[in-house]
């Protein structure tokens, strides 16, 4: 089964160098394809980190936030904007975004706050994580005074227009890419920093972290949903710990956007290493079907729980704002 997926990849693989060899400029539609590219989606995904640090004890009314890897469409950050939000930082690898879809989508997310639309749940959206206890608009976190402001229509026509037009200097909407290579102006400048299964395709992930630390203000807080299976590259969801580094290398070819076969230990690692306090890590488990003699030499040391583990969503403060 093993040599079914290498040659899978290598085929694949293949064809994108052809493919890239005689047409330079033409883009994988899949890979701009993804994406949060529907309103109830982004919506969701918005209002689940925002309940959660509500339960958390963590500020729901960030001022400046931050995404990492939105893809082709900004609907989440367009969601935490139309909710009160005032600057939004979009950082990516490649520009996918897309302006005209990112209009559609700020149009029909007005639409929901202005109906106080309940979050869509997990029979609407099966895969997005974190599950909730409770899908009702949480009138709690938004009550009538901050819509009231929040849905101004001269605040709504600012945001419009920086959807628009993202590259203007002084935009509500900064779109940053690469993220990795880009100068942030000041440390410290950010409230909240968010991503939704990103941080699995992200190589240099202590960059990341260490990044994270170094934008965030004082008080400020990530919150990042993140999927550790093997994205179809395995028969099994944790199968992608079976291959060697030199089977990795084959299947992944010259695809930079793969995934990174982190295991969650050592995102925690990581997260503690460069000085965040972890408030919350909600872990998704998935039996295994693989024992830890059947990984690869490098991952034959992962601990039950890893392998067990599928999914996190993990939200930690830059200082410890744990009640003693």
């Amino acid at each position: 089964m093993k040599t079914y997926f290498i040659l899978k990849y290598l085929l694949k693989d293949s064809a994108k160098k052809m493919i890239h060899r005689f047409a330079p400029n033409y883009i994988n539609p899949l890979l701009v394809g993804k994406g949060a590219v529907s309103a109830r989606y982004c919506y969701s995904v918005w209002l689940r980190h925002m309940v959660k640090a509500h339960e958390n004890g963590l500020s729901t009314y960030p001022k400046t936030i931050a995404e990492l890897g939105p893809g082709n469409s900004l609907g989440i950050g367009i969601a935490a904007l139309i909710s009160g939000c005032e600057k939004y930082y979009a950082f990516d690898v490649v520009k996918f975004a897309n302006s005209e879809k990112n209009l559609e989508i700020f149009d029909e997310i007005v639409n929901l706050f202005v109906n106080r639309t309940p979050i869509p749940d997990n029979t609407e959206f099966p895969a997005i994580k974190p599950y909730l206890d409770n899908y009702d608009f949480p009138s709690n976190i938004f009550d009538e005074h901050r819509l009231k402001e929040a849905l101004n229509k001269k605040r709504l026509n600012i945001i419009r227009n920086a959807v628009s037009d993202k590259f203007q200097n002084n935009s509500i909407i900064q779109y940053k890419v690469p993220w990795d290579n880009t100068d942030i102006e000041k440390k410290e400048i950010i409230d909240l920093i968010y991503s939704q299964a990103v941080l699995e395709h992200i190589d240099d992930l202590n960059n990341a972290y260490k990044s994270m630390y170094l934008w965030l203000k004082p008080a400020g807080y990530i919150s990042h949903q993140i999927d550790y299976k093997s994205h179809s590259t395995a028969k099994y969801w944790n199968g992608h710990w079976t291959y060697s580094d030199i089977e990795w290398k084959i299947i992944r070819g010259t695809d930079k956007f793969l995934i990174n076969r982190v295991p969650h230990s050592v995102h925690l690692s990581m997260i503690k290493e460069n000085g965040f306090h972890i408030l919350c890590d909600k872990k998704v488990i998935l039996p295994s079907v693989l024992c830890a003699n059947e990984l690869a030499p490098n991952y034959c040391s992962l601990s039950s729980e890893d392998l067990v583990t599928s999914g996190s969503f993990l939200q930690c403060s830059k200082i410890d704002q744990r009640i003693s």
